[in-house]
Formats: structure tokens, C-alpha cells, sequence
């Protein structure tokens, strides 16, 4: 069964005391396009991500959030550069003995004033964590874990959808059927049409003419008219790509470039067959088959 190119999914994951959100949506793409979107520190996952989702995903513009949440203090590092902090002190001092404030500042001062500096103390939030082994194998573990959830539900969408597509099609499909139906069995009434009025539109030039109708050579010469403008190989050939439409869409994996061109296929022969049709009924059910035709072609975008 086909599936669509379009669909949403959603997971949620908590192990280690971390909570891992994946969101997964995607549109309609002529190519493989997948981007994710997640916190710089987790950068080390992105290709990993791509690898597991371009295993269920042949087409489409795919764009993923992955969202964090922590809740271990092995995840943070406090870091105190003791070199800017000490020649920050040596500065602090020459300040002090400069302008005479001798003991004016204590030593819970200036521990307050060091540690408003930002180069003094600065906090390092999951990117030592993420690098060490242990800890990445954990993160990825809860993160892949919400992936696969979301991917779960964001696949389940897109194949109720292509369920949905295959059926619209496949009836779009049997109208064309019963319109081929209704060309086949009008073709010949309009060549028996024709071949009469082209005999008696001669036989009355002949007859001003003072000549008869050479039966013969006349029955010789709609032949080959009708050579020309029979519509036989085509409609055979519709049927056969309606065959080749309605097994196309039993098959599961990305089948929507195949569908396209078959599509392509019955456009054009559709367009043979209305550039042959000069008789009005004829030309009123070609426009019927190129609309329903054009209805597949639409859905057909759709499909992965």
C-alpha cells in the first residue's frame, strides 16, 4: 500500500533522569529532504538521526525538532578559571592599595564580586556530559527511544493517508475504465458514420461529373483514412497502463515516481486520441478521460 508524503508525529522519552521530545513533520517533496533541528550539543547525533529516518523515509521535505530536558546534575560542570581569577585579585589589589582602602573590602566581597564575573565561574551544560561514553550511549538511547515513537505515529499517518490517496485514485481509475468502454464502442459508429457520408459526398461529385463510383478503389481509400485515424492501439494501451495503475497501487515503498510516469503515460495517450477525434461525442468523453486523468496526476503528487 502506498503512503503519502505528508504527515505528523510525536514522541516523548524519559530514562536517566533526561526527557527527550521528537517532533517529525513532512510535505510533499520531488526529493529526499530531511532537516533536524536540535540543541548544538547534540550535534554528535545528527547523522545518526538522518541514517534511521531516511530508512523509512524515500521522499518528502522532512523537518524534525528534538527538544532536551535534564533533570541529573551529571549533566552540568561548574568550571572556575583560577588564572583569570587570580590576575583579576592581583588588579583587585593594586586598586585597593592605589586609592588607600586598605581593609575596606572583605573576603566575602570580594568572593561576591569575583563571582559575578562570568569568566570567573561558567557553567558547561551538557556538552562535557554528552562527549564522555557512558553518558552519550544513555542520551542516545532515550532519544532514539522518542524517535522511533514519533516515527511510529508520523508513518501510521501517512499510511492511513496513502490508503485513502490509493482508493481515490483507483476510483478515478474506473471511471476512466467505463469511459473507455463508451470510446471503444463508439469508434466504430463514427467510422461507419464517416464512410457514409464520405461516399455520398462523392458519389454527388461524381454524379455532377458524369462518372460513377469505382467501389474498389473507394472502400481502398477509406482504409487507409481509417489507418490513419484509428484510435484502436491507443485505447489498448490505456487499458494496459490501467492494469499497470491498479497493481502499482497493491505494492508498498515509495511508488510515487513510477505513478507519475504512468500518469504521463495515459495523459499522452489521451491527448493522441482526442487529437484523432473529430466527431463531438468522441471529443465530449476524451474530455472526461484527460480531466479524470489530471484528478490521478493531482493525487498521485501526493504519494512517497
Amino acid at each position: 500500500m502506498p503512503r503519502s508524503m505528508t504527515g505528523f508525529g510525536r514522541g516523548e522519552c524519559i530514562r536517566y533522569d533526561r526527557r527527550f521530545k521528537v517532533e517529525i513533520k513532512a510535505v510533499n517533496h520531488r526529493y529526499n529532504d530531511i532537516t533536524i533541528k536540535l540543541p548544538r550539543f547534540l550535534n554528535p547525533f545528527e547523522d545518526r538521526l538522518k541514517k534511521r529516518l531516511s530508512r523509512d523515509i524515500a521522499r518528502g521535505k522532512v523537518d524534525v525538532w528534538v527538544n532536551f530536558d535534564s533533570y541529573t546534575h551529571k549533566d552540568i560542570t561548574v568550571n572556575i578559571n583560577e588564572a583569570f581569577a587570580d590576575a583579576y585579585v592581583n588588579a583587585m589589589n593594586v586598586l585597593m592599595s592605589r586609592y588607600n582602602w586598605g581593609e575596606n573590602i572583605t573576603a566575602e566581597q570580594g568572593l561576591e564580586i569575583l563571582a559575578r564575573n562570568p569568566d570567573v565561574i561558567s557553567f558547561d551544560k551538557f556538552d562535557t556530559a554528552v562527549n564522555t561514553g557512558n553518558t552519550q550511549a544513555e542520551m542516545w538511547e532515550t532519544l532514539n527511544a522518542a524517535m522511533e515513537i514519533a516515527l511510529e505515529q508520523f508513518n501510521n499517518m501517512r499510511e492511513t493517508e496513502g490508503a485513502a490517496l490509493a482508493r481515490d485514485i483507483s476510483e478515478k481509475a474506473a471511471r476512466i475504465k467505463a469511459l473507455l468502454v463508451q470510446l471503444t464502442a463508439r469508434v466504430p459508429i463514427v467510422v461507419d458514420e464517416h464512410i457514409t457520408k464520405l461516399r455520398e459526398r462523392i458519389t454527388d461529385m461524381l454524379a455532377n461529373l458524369g462518372h460513377q463510383l469505382d467501389e474498389s478503389r473507394f472502400m481502398t481509400e477509406v482504409a487507409l483514412l481509417a489507418d490513419r485515424g484509428t484510435v484502436d492501439e491507443e485505447l489498448t494501451r490505456l487499458d494496459s497502463h490501467l492494469s499497470q495503475l491498479a497493481t502499482m497501487l497493491t505494492e508498498s515503498g515509495a511508488i510515487g515516481r513510477k505513478l507519475d510516469f504512468l500518469v504521463q503515460e495515459l495523459n499522452r495517450e489521451a491527448n493522441t486520441i482526442g487529437s484523432k477525434s473529430t466527431d463531438v461525442e468522441l471529443a465530449r468523453l476524451v474530455v472526461e478521460l484527460k480531466s479524470e486523468v489530471e484528478k490521478i496526476r493531482e493525487q498521485v503528487q501526493n504519494i512517497e
